[in-house]
């Protein structure tokens, strides 16, 4: 069992930067692959950021490539997501989740723990 508690969202201009963190419960953090995914009112939730359980072989989405660099500390049982150079479509409430396999991570429905999610707004 994972527990997943997000944190770090908040309202910034446009062109500002966060850095959300997601804290996890559990001796088995290190096993999971982490992710990102973002859900904007009325669509569905999306893609964002990706991560082994190495922390290696970060992968993103097309629209956060360049400005978003996840990481992950498996001393700390927590996964990071820097944004920068933040837009307006980039608010969202935005959820870190856990799943078993790096292959599988670009897809929600194959997780199998999230967090609540933390709430980012881009004012322009």
């Amino acid at each position: 069992q994972v527990q997943l508690v997000e944190s770090g969202g908040g309202l910034v201009q446009a062109g500002g930067s966060l850095r959300l963190s997601c804290a996890a419960s559990g001796r088995t953090f290190s096993r999971y692959t982490m992710g990102w995914f973002r859900q904007a009112p009325g669509k569905e939730r999306e893609f964002v950021a990706t991560i082994d359980q190495n922390g290696r072989s970060p992968y993103y989405a097309d629209s956060v490539k360049g400005r978003f660099t996840i990481s992950r500390d498996n001393a700390k049982n927590t996964v990071y997501l820097q944004m920068n150079t933040l837009k307006p479509e980039d608010t969202a409430t935005y959820y870190c989740g856990a799943a078993l396999y790096y292959s599988d991570s670009l897809i929600s429905t194959n997780y199998d723990y999230w967090g609540q999610g933390t709430q980012v707004t881009v004012s322009s």
